[in-house]
């Protein structure tokens, strides 16, 4: 992945992050995940898991919240047979 995908990425993760931090704490996460899981692409969300592999890797702590949430494309592949 180059640095101006993973660049993108973090940004985007991160305004999802400032949006719903203005919704009630007990549902922040949940939004987050949902937003990142009905319209981000199976590879943005395989890259944004590379990036969360990561100590330092830029996302919110609203972002790093979410993504035990966050589905990993894998999953999907195999509840579609």
């Amino acid at each position: 992945m180059s640095h101006d995908t993973k660049t993108k990425l973090v940004y985007m993760a991160n305004q999802i992050a400032t949006f719903f931090k203005s919704q009630p704490a007990s549902e922040a996460a949940e939004g987050v995940a949902g937003h990142i899981n009905k319209f981000w692409e199976p590879r943005m969300r395989r890259q944004l898991f590379e990036i969360l592999e990561k100590e330092e890797n830029g996302l919110d702590a609203l972002v790093l919240q979410a993504a035990p949430l966050i589905r990993k494309p894998e999953a999907e592949a195999s509840q579609v047979r």
